[in-house]
């Protein structure tokens, strides 16, 4: 009889052999070993998942497309960038994932990702899903615990997409969404937000965040080279880009009394600051989940052009809350049933991995 190797054995093996396939790529294996530190407790209960190199087909993507962009800019001067697509695994469906314009992007990042206009079969609400669907899922992870978003205030970073329609949902919902911020500092507003404001100086000016505190008056200023983390709340919602947020910036969350941290962006908390959410019980929504709103709407919006029909706003944003109440109750169900009560990280980490190999292995 041939014996199975341990189940860490296996892990730090895969692992291992992760950084030397994928070289130069820190956030890929970041978002990778972070995945594989929650799945001992599955592989001990289903040894059938470390079979068929399942585990090694799940860590390589099935294309990785490197294509070259060329832009004209306003003097007439032609530059080339680099661009990816990296489609990772088509076992539940189609190949899904949003786009991403910045100049930190590589092949490493897009790996770790997870529309069009609505006059071409786009779907209602599509540009504001991933902000609302955070705001969603970090209301949900409130309500578990007996509180409620309605009252509380915010910090957002950010003040681009997700950022701007995170701040639109918290306060249709009640909350004071106090921030935003861009490269070169962040915004204090004491009474909340100006939504239009933002807007018109983010989306329509595309200006830096400083125009905002200069033309909101007395009750906004603009803090050069801040961080929101300064700023206490009860809620805070990362919309910016990866490893926003460090250990440094979740001690300071904490010691101002933060009750809930919902990632809107792609792994904007770095591990360690991850760690000190959960030690603290901190209630922590990590973005494979949190974030899902975007892909999720993408995917109604499949539904609607397969049956040439059009839903209305409302109906797609209905649609979008019981999702995010599924995803949720999925990753808080899942957890307690691998012995990890209100752990959303382990509860989507394993959620995801059993549903995708699962679809693998059938």
């Amino acid at each position: 009889m041939v014996s199975r190797p341990d189940t860490k054995t296996v892990l730090a093996s895969l692992r291992t052999g992760i950084e030397r396939r994928n070289p130069a790529q820190p956030e890929f294996h970041q978002a990778v070993h972070e995945v594989l530190e929650t799945l001992a407790p599955v592989l001990a209960a289903r040894p059938e998942y470390a079979e068929p190199g399942l585990l090694e087909r799940l860590c390589e993507p099935e294309r990785q497309i490197i294509f070259r962009v060329p832009w004209q800019d306003d003097r007439g001067r032609v530059h080339v960038n680099r661009g990816f697509r990296v489609e990772f695994n088509s076992a539940l469906g189609p190949y899904k994932g949003g786009l991403r314009f910045h100049p930190s992007v590589d092949l490493g990042i897009v790996k770790f990702l997870t529309g069009k206009g609505r006059q071409w079969g786009g779907s209602a609400i599509r540009p504001e899903a991933t902000g609302y669907g955070n705001v969603l899922f970090a209301a949900a992870m409130l309500r578990e615990r007996g509180e409620d978003l309605a009252g509380r205030t915010a910090v957002v970073s950010g003040s681009g997409n997700v950022a701007i329609h995170t701040i639109e949902k918290l306060t249709a919902l009640g909350a004071n969404p106090l921030t935003c911020s861009d490269s070169s500092g962040y915004v204090i507003d004491e009474k909340g937000v100006d939504l239009e404001l933002l807007k018109q100086v983010k989306e329509v000016e595309r200006t830096r965040i400083s125009v905002y505190a200069e033309r909101r008056g007395a009750s906004a200023r603009f803090v050069p080279g801040g961080r929101v983390r300064e700023v206490p709340a009860g809620v805070a919602l990362p919309s910016a880009t990866q490893n926003e947020l460090d250990e440094d910036d979740a001690a300071a969350l904490i010691r101002n009394g933060v009750k809930a941290v919902s990632e809107g962006a792609n792994m904007p908390a770095t591990p360690r600051a991850v760690e000190l959410f959960r030690e603290a019980g901190v209630a922590f929504g990590p973005g494979k989940a949190a974030n899902a709103g975007g892909v999720a709407v993408s995917a109604l919006e499949m539904a609607q052009n397969a049956a040439r029909t059009v839903w209305a706003p409302q109906r797609v944003e209905d649609e979008l809350a019981r999702v995010m109440n599924d995803v949720h109750t999925t990753c808080r169900e899942t957890a307690e049933r691998y012995g990890a009560p209100g752990d959303h990280v382990t509860g989507a980490d394993i959620a995801g991995f059993e549903r995708v190999a699962g679809a693998m292995l059938a």
